[in-house]
This record gives C-alpha cells, sequence and structure tokens, in this order.
C-alpha cells in the first residue's frame, strides 16, 4: 500500500518505514562497519542513478564486502521502494553492513553482510528558498578524519567529527559546519561538499573529501557552460575572500552560501555563477540522458 512516507526494505523483504530496524548485534550499527550511498528522484526520475550505483558498488568492494544482491536487483528495489512509499520526489538510501557476527567469532571476512534500502519524502540539509536566505556557514576548527584513517571517498557512517562541528555551528547562530584538515584547507561539510568562485573560476578541495555524485555533476555542469573549475586546496582562511561560495549534495543540490562567520559572501544571497550552476542542474533532473524513470525498473 503507498502511504506518501516512505518504505524500506530489509533483510529480503520490504516493511512499512515505521516498522524498518537493524539487529542490535549488527555491526553496522555497534562499529560504524557499513558504507552507503543515497539517489534523488525527481518527478518519478532518479538522477544519474548509474553514477550512485558504481559508487556504491566500489565501496561495497573497498570494504572487503558483498552485496546479497545483483545490481539490477538493486535498481528495482530502490524503485519499488519509492513505488511503496507513494513518493514522486524522493530521498533513496541504500546501505550495506558488515551484518551480525557468527556465533563464537569476530572474523569479518566470515559475516554475511545485509541490505538495507529505504525511500523517504526528498529531504534538504538547507532550503534557501524556504528560509528566504543562503545558508551562515561556520568554519571549525574541528579536524575532519584523516583520509589515511577513514578513506572519505568511501560514503561512511563515521560522522562523529561531523556532527560535533554541527552543533558547534548551531550554537553559534549559523546553519552548517564546514571542517578543516591538519593544514588548516578547508575539506567537506555536514553531508556537503564545498565550491568557492574566485575571479570567475570555480574552485573546491581536492583532497580529504567524499567525491560526491553533486560535486562530479558540477564538474560536468561548468564543462558544459565554459566554466573553469579547479579541484585544489582551499585555506580557510581565504574562503571569506571568494566572490562566491556554494554547497553541493544529493539532499539539495546546489545550495548558496551567504556568510561565512558573520562575513558576507558576496551580496549574501546566491552568486550569478552559482544561479548558472543551479538552474542547469535541475534542468538536467529531468533530461533523460541524466535519469532513469522510476516507473521503468
Amino acid at each position: 500500500m503507498s502511504t506518501g512516507q516512505g518504505a524500506a526494505y530489509v533483510n529480503g523483504a520490504f516493511v512499512a518505514l515505521q516498522e524498518a530496524s537493524v539487529p542490535l548485534l549488527d555491526w553496522g550499527f555497534t562499529k560504524s562497519d557499513a558504507t552507503y550511498d543515497v539517489v534523488a528522484v525527481t518527478g518519478g526520475r532518479f538522477f544519474r542513478l548509474d553514477r550512485h550505483l558504481d559508487r556504491f558498488e566500489a565501496s561495497v568492494s573497498a570494504l572487503s564486502m558483498s552485496l546479497p544482491v545483483t545490481r539490477a536487483e538493486l535498481a528495482a528495489i530502490l524503485a519499488e521502494c519509492v513505488r511503496r512509499g507513494g513518493l514522486d520526489d524522493a530521498y533513496v538510501s541504500m546501505t550495506c553492513t558488515r551484518g551480525v557476527p557468527p556465533a563464537g567469532t569476530r572474523d569479518p571476512r566470515r559475516f554475511k553482510n545485509a541490505l538495507y534500502v529505504y525511500a523517504i519524502p526528498y529531504v534538504r540539509i538547507f532550503d534557501a528558498a524556504a528560509r528566504g536566505r543562503a545558508a551562515r556557514l561556520h568554519v571549525s576548527d574541528i579536524q575532519r578524519i584523516p583520509p589515511q584513517s577513514v578513506d572519505p571517498r568511501i560514503k561512511n557512517y563515521h560522522w562523529l567529527d561531523l556532527t560535533r562541528a554541527q552543533i558547534e555551528a548551531l550554537d553559534g547562530g549559523a546553519d552548517l559546519p564546514l571542517l578543516v584538515d591538519a593544514l588548516g584547507d578547508v575539506t567537506e561539510g555536514f553531508g556537503f561538499n564545498v565550491f568557492a568562485v574566485f575571479d570567475g573560476i570555480v574552485a573546491t578541495p581536492d583532497r580529504g573529501v567524499l567525491e560526491g555524485i553533486t560535486r562530479a555533476t558540477v564538474f560536468d555542469i561548468c564543462e558544459s557552460l565554459e566554466i573553469a573549475v579547479e579541484p585544489r586546496p582551499i585555506a580557510a582562511a581565504s574562503l571569506g575572500q571568494a566572490d562566491e561560495v556554494f554547497l553541493t549534495s544529493t539532499a539539495g543540490g546546489i545550495m548558496p552560501v551567504g556568510e561565512i562567520d558573520g562575513r558576507a559572501i558576496g551580496d549574501g544571497g546566491m552568486g550569478p555563477v552559482t544561479a548558472r550552476i543551479e538552474r542547469r542542474y535541475w534542468d538536467w533532473h529531468q533530461d533523460p540522458a541524466q535519469t532513469t524513470a522510476v516507473a521503468d525498473l
């Protein structure tokens, strides 16, 4: 039955969202031993589904885990969660965990890995239109977990540093935090990548970050619009001098930043370069070359 609230897939069965659960002993819960990915549905169409599946499969493999279903079966499960949830615009998450340890062993190689999927109404980490302003960003002194410890290119639940920074940002009157690395360069934030525009050139951190699908989409959009884009280190101290700053995430798309630690960026709204990228981003959500219809899976 369609509810309009969402649906889930747990241990091989579709269930109502409120009935979905993870076993208490699953290492995904007890040790954050999991990887996940999230794909958006807009107007009944998945955006860049193949890219999300590619990254998810690569992350699962990098953690020496395996999915209990084929790629085609996974795509069908994602679509069925959207259908059962009665959703036209959705936030669809897929997670592979290490699973519950077999009796008498802690050898991760012997676990049966588990798959959890859910679809809920589309969510944004920041909605500038709804709030009537661009995001207020706080650059935190909290260092992002170094990639030598946890590879951020494998989407993961190691979020204690991000959560601490989010609380710090909210307590200080900001909306979202941005974390730095040991060299004082910016990395990523509470579920998003960051871009800055300096003299017409779009820059974004080149290391220590999740290589987001929306981030990669910005590269493609910039190429299509003949806008120069440059992955490179960005010193936290220089970010406030940018002409424009914007954030990217599946949960929100292209999101303008109006101020950083109380300092206005540009005119405090969405800058002209950001606006061009943002328009094309949402246009691509209706492009059959960039999307997959839920009804086709």
